[in-house]
C-alpha cells in the first residue's frame, strides 16, 4: 500500500524546499498524495499544484511517472488559553475571494509584527530591517527563525539558539507577539472555504487529558473534521490514545510527517525519523468528506 503525507511545509513558509522540489521529491519517495500546509500562508499552492498537472500531462503522453496527488492545505497558527494551537485546513478551495481576503488581512498583520520586531532589533544595535529580511529570504512568509537565521549570517550571534534567548523569545526584549484567531475561527474558516478542518498534532500541547479532551469537545461542536492522529514524533501507544480520541469524537484519522526539509533535521518526508506511515487508505474518507462541503 502506497503511502500519503497530510501534513508538510514548503519555502512559502518555513520549509526549505519549493513547492515543486516536494512534488519532486514525493514522486522520489513513491507517495500517492501530499497536502501542501504552509503557515497561514497559500502561496505556493499553485506553483506545486500546476506543476504535479504539467507532470501528469506527460505520464499521460507514455512517459514512465507515479506523480502525486497534490493537495491544497494550510496550517493556522492558533491561540487556545494562551497557548498556541494548529489546525490545518486540506482540501480548501483556495482560490475563493472570500478565504483570500481573510488570508490578506493575516499577511498585513504579520507584516506590522514583523517591522516593529525590526525596529526594537535595530533600536537594540542590530541592524535588521524588513527589507533586509525579504531580500535574504525571498518568496518566504517571515517567521523568527528567519530572523535567528539573518542575524547568524551576519555575525550578530554565535548560535540559532542564542536569536531566542537574548532577542526574539517570547518575553524577550524585541519579541512582539502575533495576532492570532482562535481554533474555533480557523476551523470555520477552513469550513467556509470547503475544506476538511483537522487539529494537527495534539500531543504537541502538553495537555493534561481533560483539557485536550475539552478543547477536541468545543471544536467538534464548531465543526472539526478530524484529528492528527499519526505524526512523525508520536510512539505506538500514543498513536493509540490519538486513535481512541479520534472514535470517541466521530473524526477522521489523519497523520503528517511536519516535514520542513533542512529547518528539521533528520525528519523526512512521508516516513518522519525513519517509522512514520500514513496508508493512502485514510484519504478516500477525508476527499469524501470535502466533497461533502460542496
Amino acid at each position: 500500500m502506497q503511502a500519503i503525507d497530510l501534513h508538510v511545509h514548503s519555502n512559502r513558509s518555513d520549509g526549505t524546499f519549493s513547492p515543486r522540489q516536494l512534488v519532486d521529491y514525493a514522486m522520489e519517495k513513491g507517495l500517492k498524495a501530499f497536502a501542501l500546509t504552509d503557515h497561514d500562508c497559500i502561496d505556493g499552492l499553485e506553483e506545486a499544484i500546476q506543476y504535479a498537472d504539467t507532470l501528469k500531462k506527460k505520464a499521460e503522453e507514455g512517459q514512465s511517472l507515479q506523480v502525486p496527488e497534490v493537495i491544497p492545505g494550510i496550517e493556522f497558527s492558533t491561540e487556545y488559553q494562551e497557548q498556541d494551537v494548529h489546525i490545518l485546513g486540506l482540501y480548501i478551495h483556495y482560490q475563493e475571494a472570500s478565504f483570500q481576503k481573510q488570508l490578506k488581512a493575516f499577511v498585513d498583520s504579520r507584516i506590522s509584527r514583523n517591522q516593529k520586531m525590526c525596529r526594537l532589533l535595530t533600536d537594540t544595535g542590530l541592524s535588521v530591517t524588513y527589507e533586509d529580511l525579504l531580500a535574504e529570504f525571498p518568496d518566504a512568509v517571515i517567521t523568527r527563525a528567519h530572523y535567528a537565521k539573518y542575524m547568524l549570517n551576519h555575525g550578530y550571534i554565535n548560535s540559532m539558539a542564542e536569536a531566542f534567548e537574548r532577542y526574539i523569545g517570547d518575553r524577550c526584549p524585541c519579541y512582539v507577539p502575533r495576532e492570532k484567531i482562535t481554533p474555533v475561527q480557523a476551523v470555520e474558516l477552513v469550513l467556509k472555504a470547503g475544506g476538511v478542518p483537522v487539529l494537527a498534532h495534539p500531543l504537541l500541547y502538553h495537555m493534561s487529558d481533560s483539557r485536550l479532551d475539552a478543547l477536541i469537545s468545543q471544536l467538534t461542536e464548531a465543526g472539526l473534521l478530524g484529528l492528527e492522529a499519526i505524526y512523525s514524533t508520536y510512539t505506538a501507544a500514543e498513536e493509540r490514545q490519538m486513535r481512541r480520541l479520534a472514535a470517541k469524537y466521530g473524526l477522521l484519522i489523519s497523520g503528517g510527517s511536519d516535514f520542513h526539509g533542512e529547518n528539521k533535521p533528520g525528519l523526512d518526508l512521508g516516513t518522519g525519523y525513519g517509522r512514520l506511515f500514513i496508508p493512502c487508505s485514510l484519504l478516500d474518507d477525508i476527499r469524501n468528506a470535502a466533497a461533502l462541503k460542496h
